[in-house]
């Protein structure tokens, strides 16, 4: 009988430019580190949480790994005592899918605890119920890439309906976080809820056009449909220098550039390492320029997602 298991699960970019709520891919580096324990002692404790600087609660039922955790439990319906040790890697409120690491982290390593009694698809609800814990939606264009790896579409949330998209080899993601803070609560708390006709027409256009690129492998189709016509131009405004660092991107030969997730993140697209090493420069000048610090990180579409790193009997 397996006593521990620590599992790893990646930052993710959700929505993708033009896929609100709907496109999310995984990448290689960063992500958080879950290990999960047996214990004598009835209940799920989170002993430990590094990389937080002390933020994070350490209320299983507050936290989404505890959360998880306490879900997968009453789903195979086990009294077993787990503790749990976190290690933050990813940033909090950075829109990288740090809750969502997290979550299905943990998920990932319970799971195997028990010598794998749930499928995937189980662990992606109970996952999506964590994030609702964590911003107010259960919505899997975080987890679902975290858990599967890959480039993601949620063609719906309730029940999920998930389905992988081929990724072209040479795309490549490069990352840039600035060290500003934005609650996903908030930033979906500035979104319109009507949206104008033709917006919603080029945006329908855009993703048909982003799912038909990644399955011609056409990097220039791409590009053009990644274009934000709803919810970049209202969160832009919570990023510092956005625009400047968008054109940063662009202009050092990205195929397309938009915020990750809720932001303060952006990503751009590439067809190179070369020029995804480039592009990473180029956008942590913008942010150095103006002393705001920053971290870059560089990745192909990490189709593995979540792993497992060691077990102890």
């Amino acid at each position: 009988m397996k006593q521990s298991v620590t599992a790893f699960a990646p930052a993710t970019v959700a929505n993708v430019g033009c896929g609100y709520d709907i496109f999310g891919f995984a990448i290689d580096e960063p992500g958080d580190i879950v290990r999960v324990s047996r214990s004598k002692t009835a209940g799920v404790r989170i002993l430990e949480i590094t990389g937080d600087g002390g933020r994070l609660s350490k209320i299983a039922e507050q936290n989404t790994a505890g959360f998880a955790v306490i879900r997968f439990l009453e789903k195979i319906q086990s009294d077993q005592g787990i503790d749990i040790r976190l290690t933050k890697q990813l940033p909090m409120g950075s829109g990288m899918g740090s809750s969502a690491a997290s979550s299905v982290a943990a998920l990932i390593a319970v799971n195997h605890l028990f010598n794998e009694p749930l499928q995937k698809a189980d662990l992606l609800t109970i996952a999506m119920e964590a994030e609702k814990l964590a911003c107010g939606a259960a919505h899997a264009d975080n987890v679902a890439p975290a858990l599967f790896g890959g480039f993601i579409l949620i063609r719906e949330n309730t029940p999920p309906d998930i389905i992988e998209l081929p990724v072209p080899d040479d795309l490549y993601c490069t990352i840039i976080h600035p060290d500003i803070e934005i609650k996903t609560l908030n930033a979906r708390k500035i979104i319109e809820p009507f949206i104008p006709l033709p917006d919603a027409v080029k945006q329908w256009a855009n993703t048909a056009g982003l799912v038909a690129g990644l399955y011609k492998k056409d990097l220039t189709l791409i590009g053009r449909s990644l274009t934000d016509h709803i919810i970049e131009p209202r969160r832009a405004n919570l990023i510092p220098h956005f625009d400047e660092a968008k054109q940063s991107a662009i202009d050092n030969g990205a195929i397309g550039c938009s915020i990750s997730g809720s932001g303060p993140s952006i990503f751009a697209l590439s067809s190179s390492l070369e020029n995804a090493e480039i592009i990473a420069v180029s956008m942590s000048s913008v942010f150095s320029n103006y002393f705001i610090a920053n971290q870059t990180y560089i990745s192909k579409i990490n189709q593995t997602g979540a792993r497992i790193l060691d077990e102890k009997d």
